[in-house]
């Protein structure tokens, strides 16, 4: 059974899935779905599409380089068939799995170490801009209007009880 992977996004094709298209030239181009085929054939630049391996490899997002993907290459060079090295070769691929996973976690770890405090300075600017929408509007008042309010309440106080008298 051999895996393929999509000229366009980079994914896994497995047997009997996707679209093949042979260019003049002989050229196989094969497609996961009829996404990538429909971007390829409007001749859109893998590295410019968001969604793709390449992009994300390209401007960070993902692992470019680890010596675990040399094991993901494709050969061709037929190998002779050995039950030892067959057997070896999976308890490989499981280890290597794991490897790969804890090097994409602590990646991942790295590429957000910053946003938490970005967010932060990001969330105290928006809220310094709009204060006045979470401010009563009678709490924002300076200083020496609440001075001339207080002086008024004090005056009709008295003048109450100059009333009274």
């Amino acid at each position: 059974m051999r895996l393929e992977k999509c000229w366009f996004c980079s994914s896994t094709i497995y047997p009997g899935h996707g679209i093949q298209f042979v260019r003049n030239d002989a050229k196989i181009f094969r497609f996961c779905r009829s996404k990538c085929h429909k971007n390829f054939k409007m001749k859109r630049n893998p590295r410019k599409v968001k969604w793709t391996k390449a992009y994300r490899r390209l401007h960070g997002k993902d692992m470019t380089q680890d010596a675990t993907f040399e094991f993901e290459r494709k050969r061709n060079r037929p190998e002779r068939y050995d039950r030892n090295l067959t057997e070896n070769t999976l308890k490989a691929i499981k280890t290597i799995d794991k490897v790969r996973f804890r090097r994409e976690e602590t990646h991942h770890k790295n590429r957000m170490k910053g946003k938490v405090a970005k967010e932060r300075k990001e969330a105290r600017k928006e809220l310094d801009q709009q204060i006045h929408m979470l401010v009563a509007p009678g709490a924002m008042v300076k200083d020496t209007f609440a001075a001339k309010v207080t002086v008024k309440v004090q005056h009709e106080s008295t003048d109450e009880n100059r009333m009274e008298e």
